[in-house]
């Protein structure tokens, strides 16, 4: 039997396999095309104080390796969230992560807040806040504030003084250097951090000669970024920052996953794998543990860290 079990910091997962915000909604709507208990944890769409509408269509494209959004961090809001959100994701065995945001220093804190709250009046249910200071798809808040480590870390304090939940941050690529952006959030409270998110891309239709996406530029997710998310992993985990990593980037099988956590992550999300295979994060569970079987590995733990880069 492979031991599966991973740590990460203060939370403790049955396996290391949680699925990525804005690629599973809120648990629900996969209810009837996966099994829910069988996922380490799930990371909700990104949660705002009040509802937001999002931006524009065409929203989506597919690339050749991937697919670029701009959905614009549509979602229910806080309260809705806690009302009609929460409850199944309470039911279910997988871990809840609850991605936040807001477009100003004030609403991040006011959301943060109202989220650790919420949990309290509800008994319970969130198990963590990953922050969201890196999406590029909106024109206030996300990335304005996730490319300035200065910035960044501000932020960070502020909202560490607004729960008592763990606090992740989610760290763009779109950025010089991801160690200094990922050491200045460990300095101001960050209990996690979770890399990468989308990088900034754009697609052009040749006949209409107009962008495929509505904003003009939008994220780009998917097998393409797998390699840029790999060394950014290893390079936040060499830097020996102190925070565990939950490493994303195209993530389709369980080799994947595996090489995430050899580079440093100790635990994974998947994303846009989740639109064209519902299934596959559940299934991957079982494809990590005869993965460790196949190398000999008795805990899943025993691969993090592992990349050998000796002559």
């Amino acid at each position: 039997m492979i031991d599966l079990t991973t740590h990460f910091g203060t939370v403790t997962f049955a396996n290391p396999v949680l699925t990525a915000s804005g690629t599973f909604g809120y648990a629900g709507e996969f209810a009837e095309l996966t099994d829910l208990d069988k996922l380490g944890g799930v990371v909700t769409k990104g949660i705002s104080p009040r509802p937001r509408f999002g931006n524009p269509t065409p929203r989506m494209c597919e690339t050749a390796c991937g697919m670029i959004n701009s959905i614009g961090l549509e979602n229910v809001g806080v309260d809705a969230f806690l009302s009609d959100k929460l409850p199944l994701l309470k039911r279910i065995g997988a871990k809840c992560i609850v991605n936040f945001f807001g477009e100003t220093f004030d609403e991040y804190v006011e959301c943060a807040a109202r989220l650790d709250e919420g949990n309290r009046a509800a008994g319970g249910g969130i198990d963590a806040l990953e922050m969201n200071i890196s999406c590029p798809n909106v024109k206030k808040g996300g990335v304005e504030f996730g490319t300035d480590p200065v910035v960044a870390g501000q932020l960070v304090r502020a909202c560490r003084g607004a729960t008592q939940l763990p606090l992740w941050v989610k760290l763009t690529p779109n950025v010089t250097d991801i160690v200094a952006l990922a050491r200045a959030v460990a300095d101001a409270g960050a209990d996690g951090l979770s890399v990468i998110n989308t990088i900034t891309a754009m697609g052009i239709d040749v006949r209409t000669r107009r962008p495929r996406i509505g904003t003009v530029f939008g994220g780009l997710s998917g097998p393409a970024i797998k390699p840029i998310a790999l060394r950014m992993v290893y390079q936040v985990a060499r830097a020996g920052i102190g925070l565990p990593i939950c490493g994303i980037g195209g993530i389709r099988t369980a080799e994947d996953a595996a090489e995430f956590l050899v580079a440093g992550a100790t635990a994974v999300q998947v994303g846009t794998h989740n639109f064209t295979d519902p299934d596959a994060a559940a299934r991957m569970v079982d494809e990590l543990a005869a993965l460790c079987a196949e190398l000999g590995v008795s805990r899943v733990a025993d691969l993090v860290g592992t990349l050998d880069v000796s002559g």
